[in-house]
């Protein structure tokens, strides 16, 4: 049995979802006229209090909008260094929106309000104008680590002290909702935009959301379309996104058992020197006397699937396909590690 625990994108659609796809109505969503498009953005923006929604084909799309919405030329982004927004969307602050970004370093990935305002730029013709604040949530590259209302509230104020918008890319927020027991409509309440994943931990084969203000996601479907993001029948794929958030959230709790269990059989590995706090589904394990490439090479000679996350790092993440079996397998699998 291969496992695969690359990403939690790798999921496929379980029979119910697959069911609730080949079962709904739709339409044309570029002329507004898909039913079951429109009913999964009335949803999700119920469900966090915020005023209209957009289905996306990706978080990258939903983010750079946002960013595009919330910037100009010659404006700036403040986000952590090792934000998604930043690292992997392809350069899309620079290519799509011509804004600067400013970045900063944090622990697990998250930043704080203190440091936010420090780091905003005066009102001087030599520095780009802060516009921005993007926060990540749960923190890919912090091992999925989570920010909780208590810390974002204060990063709320600064912004509105300083005129600032507040965007969260909540590509796996859900994860994060899951553990703290906060209600999305809370969350809502903080940001001016709000990015959700539905491809990652609940299980879609693709889709994302864009939240926001009934304005500004007006004026996130023009530049969606003008980024070839209008879809036709898209409906058979937001099915997906309603069936996931109806079934697939309260679940996570069980990726994130499987996690913390993954975590503890990795940090009894020699080579292993630290593995990241584990929050949600992501597992961080940092590399002694190996390098990332030799074990993964020795892992995919036993059917484990898993990828570079720097230099001595290597990332696990557990998902929907992962099961106890998996999981079982996987400690089967790696004993040979232990006289490595």
């Amino acid at each position: 049995m291969i496992i695969d625990l690359r990403s939690d994108t790798v999921t496929k659609p379980t029979a119910g979802m697959k069911e609730a796809m080949f079962s709904a109505p739709v339409g044309d969503d570029v002329f507004g006229e898909d039913p079951t498009v429109n009913a999964l953005e009335e949803k999700a923006a119920k469900l966090f209090g915020m005023q209209a929604a957009l289905y996306c084909p990706s978080g990258t799309m939903t983010n750079q909008i946002a960013i595009r919405l919330h910037t100009r030329i010659q404006t700036e982004v403040i986000c952590h260094k090792y934000s998604h927004v930043y690292l992997y969307e392809g350069g899309g602050i620079m290519a799509n929106s011509l804004a600067s970004v400013k970045l900063l370093d944090g622990n697990l990935g998250k930043i704080t309000a203190d440091q936010i305002k420090a780091s905003i730029n005066p009102d001087d013709v030599h520095a780009p104008e802060t516009t921005l604040v993007s926060l990540e949530n749960t923190m890919n590259k912090g091992g999925g680590s989570i920010y909780t209302l208590d810390e974002v509230k204060p990063i709320r104020k600064v912004c509105d002290d300083h005129g600032l918008k507040l965007h969260l890319d909540g590509a796996r927020l859900f994860n994060a909702l899951v553990e703290t027991e906060e209600s999305p409509a809370d969350w809502g309440a903080q940001f001016d935009t709000i990015s959700i994943c539905l491809s990652k931990g609940l299980g879609c084969p693709v889709g994302s959301l864009l939240l926001g203000s009934s304005a500004d996601i007006k004026r996130a479907r023009k530049v969606r379309k003008s980024w070839g993001g209008g879809m036709r029948q898209a409906g058979f794929l937001a099915a997906a996104g309603i069936y996931a958030l109806d079934i697939h959230v309260n679940r996570l709790k069980e990726d994130h058992a499987r996690a913390r269990t993954l975590g503890v059989m990795l940090s009894k590995l020699p080579f292993v020197s630290e593995v990241f706090p584990v929050a949600t589904n992501i597992v961080i394990a940092r590399l002694d006397r190996i390098s990332p490439e030799e074990f993964l090479k020795n892992l995919a000679a036993r059917e484990i699937k898993a990828v570079k996350f720097g230099p001595d790092l290597v990332r696990f993440v557990t998902h929907l396909d992962f099961g106890d079996d998996g999981l079982e397998d996987f400690g089967e699998k790696i004993n040979v590690f232990h006289n490595y």
